[in-house]
């Protein structure tokens, strides 16, 4: 009876650590919403702990059981050791995140004229020292992360499709270029270990959330998100990435997620303003945040606002796929052009186009200022920040 009971505890303690260490960083029901990234990176570090235990109560019962030749105690043990077997397989070499997203096998980046990316597919662009790149989000939509650089500075592009947002950075850490993996998600954010010390990072805004730098933040690189056709009129010598064809079934499962007709619990878009899954312009200032519901912006295209002393206009373009933030001047009211050209100066009729500039009118020659923005599910705004404040339409 001992002997059974050390087998059946020593098995529990080999299977549910297992389990959870992969349930706690992956999407199932239930696992993304508590406090549990503690836990959970206890569990991937000292996993060997509890195998070493497991193992140890085991190995003595299994033996004799199987020794024993009885086939009610000798096939049954077997096939309990191959469960336990077949578990530790899957968590470890199967349901691993950067076992399930791959990164690309082939990096290849051509002019416009060599494109085959379709212009209505939306990027995200990044402009460093004059040199600009558009990474569709069909394809850093599955590999959840691209790594680059711009005349020697490394980037690491990113994008979460559960959190339906992307951020650039500099992956170099304490001055030290670094690697990073994906390695799972918490609270439905894609989330990256880096290879010295192996610590967890937050895709959403950087943070090392766990690890030896707890606390820490990667250098984030400004970026925008348009559609490739937006982007190619206001960076024309803009290199684009190209499609990996190693991963052409994986890139096409994403087809519909541009337009937010992507169905499924995870990817899928609500239809009505401020639900969970509904897009939200987020704006982050130096201590403030703001959200503006996506289809609540589409009513007029723009909307004049203010975060804290900072007077902003938030727009989105025709394609209503394109979105700006920039920041203004206090008077300086912006109204949507009737032939969809840009924006107009209320006071002046200046025209200003869809990279900020204005083109026609009294104050010809002005640049509005970028403000960095994000568009994202207002579940994931909200919960990474918690202090946010919402843009909310009057009623007339």
């Amino acid at each position: 009876m001992l002997r059974l009971l050390f087998f059946v505890l020593g098995i529990i303690i080999l299977i549910i650590p297992e389990f959870l260490k992969v349930y706690y960083i992956m999407p199932f029901p239930g696992s993304q919403e508590d406090e549990t990234i503690r836990l959970a990176y206890m569990l991937h570090n000292y996993i060997w702990v509890f195998r070493i235990i497991g193992i140890a109560m085991i190995a003595w019962p299994a033996w004799t059981f199987i020794r024993s030749g009885k086939i009610w105690t000798a096939w049954p043990t077997a096939v309990v050791i191959g469960l336990w077997l077949f578990v530790a397989y899957v968590t470890n070499f199967v349901m691993l995140a950067d076992k399930l997203f791959l990164q690309p096998t082939h990096k290849e980046f051509v002019s416009v004229a060599d494109n085959k990316i379709s212009l209505k597919e939306v990027i995200i662009g990044v402009t460093i020292d004059g040199q600009s790149k558009a990474y569709p989000i069909e394809i850093i939509g599955y590999h959840h992360q691209v790594t680059d650089n711009f005349s020697g500075k490394p980037v690491m592009v990113t994008y979460c499709t559960v959190c339906r947002t992307g951020r650039v950075f500099s992956p170099v850490v304490d001055g030290v270029e670094d690697n990073f993996r994906l390695v799972g998600m918490d609270h439905y954010n894609a989330m990256f270990e880096d290879s010295r010390t192996r610590s967890w990072w937050r895709q959403v805004n950087g943070e090392a959330i766990v690890g030896e730098l707890k606390g820490k933040h990667l250098e984030e690189i400004p970026s925008e998100q348009m559609s490739l056709s937006s982007w190619i009129a206001a960076h024309p010598d803009t290199k684009i990435m190209q499609r990996d064809e190693d991963f052409t079934e994986r890139y096409d499962s994403l087809a519909l997620y541009d337009e937010g007709k992507q169905k499924g619990r995870l990817e899928g878009t609500d239809s009505t303003p401020w639900q969970n899954k509904s897009w939200v312009i987020g704006v982050q200032t130096n201590d403030k945040a703001k959200a503006y519901d996506w289809i609540e912006t589409l009513r007029t295209h723009v909307v004049n606002d203010t975060i804290g002393s900072m007077s902003i206009v938030v727009a989105i373009e025709p394609d209503n796929a394109s979105f700006h933030v920039w920041q203004t001047a206090p008077d300086l009211k912006l109204t949507y052009d009737s032939a969809g050209l840009g924006l107009r100066d209320s006071h002046s009729n200046s025209l200003w186009n869809w990279q900020g500039k204005c083109v026609e009118g009294k104050l010809a020659g002005h640049q509005l200022t970028f403000q960095q923005a994000y568009q994202e599910y207002w579940h994931s705004w909200k919960t990474f920040r918690p202090h946010t404040t919402t843009y909310r339409v009057k009623s007339e």
